[in-house]
This record gives structure tokens, C-alpha cells and sequence, in this order.
């Protein structure tokens, strides 16, 4: 990877979790011995291809979060709290306005991915360092039918062609803010950042996801991140566990 490039991580944490079912915020719910959000932080701050942390969170939160999640983890990376906005992508954008320009590539990565592994970060950085934006997505392993408004089938697409996005995506910074100010100028509100960069024009390249770096949504995939992360502590000799 070309270190010349400096990174920065742009984790979002700034929503309510309501699908979660409960008062806690689905970030902050407990997995393992720890908070999904500290899991997901934890990796950035281990991955050498990043040199700083944005962590975007709800407004009122950012005394919790320092307390619970930051503080505990003893980062040797600088991690700065930025208060997230009504959407995601607004919340993405405040991140972006809040690094200021000072690094060359940003990865932007979903809160509630607790088990991204830290390889996966370091070849998207990577690989966006050649292309100018990088995303890991899985195949699509269900059939995948396209409908009309009435829900009426209008075509099975081809699922060999079907790709299933995922986090950490990296771009250039100057890519990424300005397909951000694209967007707002045009009221358009994409479901993942790299949409808003195809929409420009620009080429994604895409990297082989993992089928293990879920996003937390419901209950049952908190039950699904525990379960794997118990699978994955008793493939790791327990001396070279991080407490």
C-alpha cells in the first residue's frame, strides 16, 4: 500500500437503531464484553492504513460515547467525536467537512459492522489508492427479482452479476466530498456513498466483501455477530487476545 497517502476513518454511528425494538441504542448494545461500537473502533485503531478516527455519533452523545467507548479502548490513534446529522448521508458529510481536508483518501465505514476484519480495511484503502474509490461487496446468493409498484415481477436479474455492498468504502477525499455537494445540490438521497460517486461518473472498484461482517440491525443479528465472535475467539490462542 502507498503510504504517502494519508487516511482517515469515518465511522458512522449517529443512528436511532429503532428496528432494534429497544431504548438502547443498537451502537452502544452489548456484544461479547464490550459495545458493538468499541468492536468496530477497535479494528480501525488497530489497522495500520489509517492514521485517524472520525467517529460520527448522535449529538447528546458524544460525553457517553468518550466514557464508554473511547476512553476504555486507549487508543494510540488521535479519535475525534463529530456529531452525526438526520440521515446517514448527512451524517457522512459532517465527518467529511469535520477532517478539513487534511488527508488524502477517507474510509467510510457503518458503526454496527462490529466483525469488519482489519485486512479488509487496509486492501480497500489500497485498492481506492489506484482506482479513487473502492467498496467490498459479497455475491448474491439468493435469486434476485426485479418488480413494478404493484409488486408484480418484471424480470429475474442475472445474480452472477449481483453484487451485495458492504463497509469499509474508500474514496479520495476530494471524490467523495464532491459527489456529497453533488447530491445535496440535486436533493438526492443515495443508500450508500458509492452511489452518490457513480452517480458522477467515476469508476468503483470493487473488492471481494465477507459474508461475516454483518450489520447489526434487529436483534437476531446481534445474536448472529455473538455467535461468530465466539467462533472466532476459539480460533485465536487466548494470549494474543486484546482484554
Amino acid at each position: 500500500m502507498d503510504r504517502s497517502n494519508t487516511v482517515a476513518a469515518i465511522i458512522v454511528a449517529a443512528g436511532e437503531g429503532v428496528r432494534m425494538g429497544t431504548a438502547q441504542r443498537k451502537q452502544y448494545a452489548m456484544l461479547g464484553n464490550r459495545p458493538v461500537l468499541a468492536h468496530t473502533l477497535s479494528a480501525f485503531e488497530r489497522c495500520d492504513a489509517v492514521d485517524e478516527i472520525f467517529l460520527v455519533i448522535p449529538e447528546g452523545d458524544h460525553e457517553l460515547c468518550r466514557k464508554e467507548i473511547v476512553t476504555p479502548l486507549k487508543p494510540q490513534k488521535a479519535v475525534h467525536l463529530v456529531s452525526g446529522g438526520p440521515t446517514r448521508q448527512a451524517s457522512v458529510f459532517n465527518g467529511l467537512k469535520t477532517t478539513d481536508g487534511r488527508f488524502d483518501l477517507v474510509t467510510i465505514h457503518d458503526g454496527v459492522r462490529p466483525l469488519v476484519r482489519i485486512e479488509q480495511v487496509a486492501q480497500s484503502v489500497s485498492v481506492a489508492g489506484k482506482y479513487g474509490g473502492c467498496i467490498p461487496a459479497v455475491h448474491a446468493t439468493d435469486t434476485v427479482k426485479r418488480v413494478d409498484e404493484q409488486d408484480r415481477v418484471v424480470s429475474t436479474l442475472n445474480r452472477a452479476m449481483i453484487r451485495m455492498a458492504q463497509t469499509p468504502q474508500t474514496f479520495y477525499y476530494r471524490l467523495i466530498l464532491a459527489a456529497h455537494m453533488a447530491a445535496q445540490e440535486k436533493d438526492y438521497a443515495g443508500t450508500d456513498d458509492a452511489e452518490l460517486v457513480e452517480l458522477c461518473g467515476e469508476v468503483v472498484k470493487v473488492i471481494p466483501g465477507d459474508s461475516q461482517n454483518i450489520k447489526i440491525t434487529t436483534p437476531e443479528d446481534l445474536k448472529i455477530a455473538e455467535a461468530l465472535l465466539n467462533r472466532k475467539s476459539e480460533r485465536i490462542p487466548r494470549s494474543l487476545l486484546r482484554s
